[in-house]
């Protein structure tokens, strides 16, 4: 085992996953626990945010783009919440979705899968958000095949804060940092699935990523690697361990 600092770590290991046994090496952040309340504005280097290790989201998926964007998260959590925060350093980026459940990966989107029941890790959501703050969700208990996405109420309980406006129909061409941050209610889960509530000790699967398919720097990032010819987010064998400290 190497232990990185700060909660940080990476294992080789076997593991069964829908039906088949993987070997890899799977990267592991630990959560921790939001120990003050914290305002939801976006501001990455608010105190709550400072002590929190950050999440490097730097493998690709298919072909590597001219630029490749820095993207980084961190993510906590309380007996009520989850909070993620991405920081991105950016090129090309656009805003042309802005409703609920929409295509929002075509824009510069960022995106956070998770599997909240260990008894299913199969079984997982997926939380995209375009840089102009536009979510899409869903809960899938077979991958693309069968899933339900949340209801307009239920994304609404979602706090999300975005530092670029809702709609860019230009694509800004230069460099350009923006945040995205949420706090993501356990309540909006649990009327999907049965969680595994976050504690020291409790275990995810889980996996980050940056996307911007439709711009004209086309690129499919990852924290956790996705051993997949294509570019294909929705591969829970592949995610990796959150561990609640």
């Amino acid at each position: 085992m190497n232990i990185k600092a700060a909660g940080l770590l990476v294992l080789s290991l076997s593991y069964s996953l829908l039906g088949k046994t993987v070997d890899k090496e799977v990267s592991v952040y630990k959560v921790k626990q939001l120990e003050t309340p914290m305002e939801i504005n976006g501001n990455w280097n608010k105190p709550q945010w400072r002590k929190v290790k950050e999440i490097q989201i730097r493998n690709f998926m298919g072909l590597i783009p001219s630029f490749r964007p820095k993207v980084q998260a961190k993510m906590m959590y309380d007996k009520q919440n989850i909070y993620v925060i991405f920081l991105v350093h950016d090129r090309y980026v656009r805003n042309m979705i802005e409703d609920y459940n929409g295509p929002v990966s075509s824009d510069a989107c960022v995106e956070f899968f998770f599997s909240p029941d260990m008894n299913f890790t199969e079984r997982y959501f997926n939380l995209e958000i375009n840089s102009g703050g536009t979510p899409l969700m869903g809960y899938h208990t077979d991958g693309r095949k069968k899933y339900q996405l949340l209801e307009h109420a239920d994304l609404d309980k979602i706090e999300i804060s975005h530092s670029l406006p809702k709609k860019l129909e230009k694509e800004i061409t230069e460099p350009i940092t923006w945040t995205i941050e949420y706090r993501l209610p356990l309540s909006v889960l649990q009327k999907f699935s049965n969680i595994t509530a976050p504690e020291p000790g409790v275990v995810w699967r889980g996996n980050f990523y940056k996307t911007s398919s439709m711009s004209s720097n086309p690129h499919w990032m990852t924290w956790s690697v996705v051993n997949n010819p294509k570019p294909d987010f929705h591969l829970p064998q592949f995610f990796g361990i959150l561990k609640f400290i």
